[in-house]
C-alpha cells in the first residue's frame, strides 16, 4: 500500500506481563524528510491499555504541529482507536464518567492524548487498526521493543535515515476492520470497554491467514524464505538495510520481490 509522501507514518504498541504488572511501550515515527525514530519506555506496575496509550501519546508528541502534515497511525489497540474517536466525547460530556456513572479509567492519559491530537490540528490523524503478530514489519518491531522494556532489558533504539533502518517501511499494512467490542458503557474495563477498569488485556494470538504463511527477508543481495516469524526475525535483527515482509501466497511473494526491485527468480525454491 502506497502512501502520500508528505504523511508522517507512525506505528505504536504496548505490552504487559501480568496485566497489571511490568509493561513496556514502543513507537516508530517516520517523517517525510526521510528520517525515522524509534521510541520506547516502560513501567514496573501498569496495564496493557496504559502502555498502548503511552506509545500513542509519546509518538504524537514528537511531531511538530506547525508543519501540518497528515499523520497515519497504525495500532492493534481497539481501546485506543475507539476511545479517541468515539468514546471520549461522551466521557467528557458526563464529567469523565461512563454511561454507568463510573469513573473512566486512565483519565489522565486520555486527557493528554486529546491534548496531543488537538495540538496537531488542523493536521488530520488517520487511525488505522492493524492486527498484531501478523508479520507487518512496523508492528512486529514495536512489539519487540515494548516486550523488551516490559522485561527490563530494553532494545537499542534506532534514530537516523530510513535508508539505514533495518525495518522495511516502504509498504504499509492494509487496514483491517475494527473487531467488535463492548460498548463504552461497560464497566469491566476489558480491552474493548470504555468503562473504566484498567485491567484490559491485548489478544496475543497469531493470525494464521487464509493460506500458508511465509516470511521473506532480503539482505546483502540474498533473498531467504522463512517458515515462521521468529526464524525471520532472528535472521534480520540487527542487520543494517535488511528487509522483510510476510506473504500468504506465491503471488504475494512475487509482489514483494517486485516491490524490492527483484525478479521472482531471486527466490530459490
Amino acid at each position: 500500500m502506497e502512501t502520500a509522501p508528505k504523511s508522517v507514518i507512525v506505528f505504536t504498541d504496548g505490552a504487559c506481563s501480568g496485566n497489571p504488572g511490568p509493561g513496556g511501550w514502543a513507537a516508530i515515527v517516520a517523517l517525510p524528510d526521510g528520517t525515522v525514530r524509534e521510541l520506547g519506555g516502560g513501567d514496573k506496575e501498569t496495564t496493557n491499555n496504559r502502555m498502548e496509550m503511552m506509545a500513542t501519546i509519546r509518538a504524537l508528541a514528537t511531531i511538530v504541529a506547525s508543519e501540518n502534515r497528515p499523520v497515519i497511525l497504525y495500532t492493534d489497540s481497539t481501546y485506543v482507536i475507539k476511545g479517541i474517536t468515539q468514546w471520549i466525547f461522551g466521557w467528557r460530556s458526563r464529567g469523565w464518567k461512563n454511561a454507568e456513572g463510573k469513573d473512566v479509567a486512565n483519565r489522565e492519559l486520555w486527557e493528554e492524548l486529546l491534548r496531543q491530537v488537538t495540538r496537531l490540528k488542523p493536521a488530520i490523524i488517520d487511525w488505522k487498526y492493524v492486527k498484531g503478530h501478523a508479520g507487518y514489519a512496523g508492528n512486529e518491531r514495536c512489539d519487540e521493543i515494548a516486550v523488551s522494556y516490559s522485561k527490563g532489558k530494553p532494545e537499542q533504539l534506532y534514530s537516523g535515515p530510513v535508508d539505514g533502518y533495518f525495518v522495511d517501511l516502504t509498504h504499509l499494512p492494509v487496514e483491517a476492520p475494527l473487531p467488535e467490542t463492548k460498548s463504552a458503557s461497560g464497566g469491566s474495563g476489558g480491552k474493548g470497554t470504555g468503562g473504566g477498569g484498567s485491567s484490559g488485556s491485548k489478544t496475543s494470538s497469531k493470525s494464521s491467514g487464509s493460506g500458508p504463511t511465509t516470511y521473506l527477508s532480503y539482505h546483502n543481495g540474498v533473498v531467504t524464505r522463512h517458515k515462521t516469524w521468529p526464524e525471520c526475525e532472528k535472521h534480520v535483527k540487527g542487520q543494517s538495510n535488511a528487509k522483510f515482509k510476510k506473504a500468504k501466497s506465491a503471488q504475494e511473494e512475487r509482489e514483494i520481490l517486485a516491490s524490492w526491485g527483484l525478479d521472482a527468480r531471486a527466490l530459490a525454491e
